[in-house]
């Protein structure tokens, strides 16, 4: 990065920086003149370069070297072997054991014979200790193998004694253990009747308890059922249950019939009777005006209407048709 107020290298020769913190307008319109006018002559000598012509159709152009000296090009790198060897060395002498230098000043001195010690009469209490110390192990050593025999005797007698006891006490035991089993048994067995009593007991009560509680129940059970319909005659059932309600309804079927065939007959009757009125109006006005005397019943309508009932006109004549 360029920095103006940073001064480079001899300060002698450094440039001077203007008052005025703002450039020159006239300086940098001379710098972009200058710039403008270069990349002009760029472009001038761009143009003026011959230019290789375009290939035919069918071919292309090939970079090649146009140097005095042909260079031949590898993909791989140049590769070559060096070796070098080493002078040869005799092997080092081994180091010499490092013996310290002596200090002091040597001494020495004899001794003769019998000057320090009698062997004979300094060896005397030594082989009584050790003689004596040897027969005393050797007594100690017998001593602790009678010792060891009597105590391998008491043990054997312990052993019998503690297994004839043991032998009473597992016969005791085993005789305990039968009376314990043999009480235990009549125990049970004793038990075993007073429950079995107990039972018979209660069985005997409940018997009769239950003999004298049915000797009433069973007649009323019965009577209960016969009162509630459990016991019945099936052809009585049948009849009240399948042939009467198909009676009925056959009746009332037949009724229907009857009914409705007495009122079609009593509408045509109606019909009838209307027709015959109608006709014989004429003849009540004649009879008018003869002035006969005419007696008249009233008769209400549902014994007009009744089939059973039968009336007759005897001052009317018979209509002709």
């Amino acid at each position: 990065m360029y920095d103006p107020r940073v001064v480079r290298g001899n300060t002698y020769a450094a440039k001077i920086l203007p008052l005025q913190s703002e450039p020159d307008p006239l300086e940098l319109h001379k710098q972009e003149e200058m710039k403008r006018r270069a990349k002009a002559r760029k472009r001038a000598a761009e143009k003026r370069r011959i230019k290789t012509p375009e290939p035919v159709e069918g071919r292309h152009h090939v970079e090649i070297q146009t140097d005095l000296y042909l260079e031949e090009l590898y993909d791989k790198v140049p590769e070559a072997i060096a070796a070098t060897q080493t002078d040869l060395f005799l092997d080092r002498a081994p180091s010499p054991l490092y013996i310290p230098q002596k200090s002091g000043i040597d001494a020495a001195t004899q001794i003769y014979d019998g000057e320090l010690f009698d062997f004979n009469f300094e060896v005397e209490p030594i082989l009584e200790v050790l003689v004596g110390k040897t027969l005393e192990q050797a007594l100690i050593e017998v001593m602790e193998e009678e010792e060891l025999e009597m105590l391998r005797k008491h043990q054997i007698d312990f052993e019998e004694k503690r297994n004839a006891e043991l032998a009473e006490v597992q016969r005791l035991e085993d005789a305990e253990r039968r009376r314990t089993e043999e009480k235990n048994r009549r125990i049970t067995e004793k038990l075993k009747l007073m429950e079995e009593k107990k039972e018979v007991v209660e069985k005997i009560a409940a018997r009769s308890f239950t003999n004298s509680y049915l000797s009433n129940l069973i007649p009323s059970v019965f009577e209960t059922l016969n009162d509630n319909g459990f016991f019945y005659d099936p052809r009585e059932t049948e009849i009240e249950n399948y042939f009467l309600p198909w009676l009925t309804h056959k009746s009332n079927n037949y009724v229907d019939k009857i009914r409705t065939s007495r009122l079609l007959l009593d509408h045509i009757i109606l019909s009838s009777i209307e027709q015959l009125n109608d006709m014989g109006r004429p003849i009540l006005k004649g009879l008018k005006g003869r002035k006969i005397k005419k007696s008249k019943v009233n008769i209400p309508l549902e014994d007009w209407l009744n089939p059973d009932n039968t009336y007759k006109c005897t001052e009317c004549k018979e209509p002709k048709y």
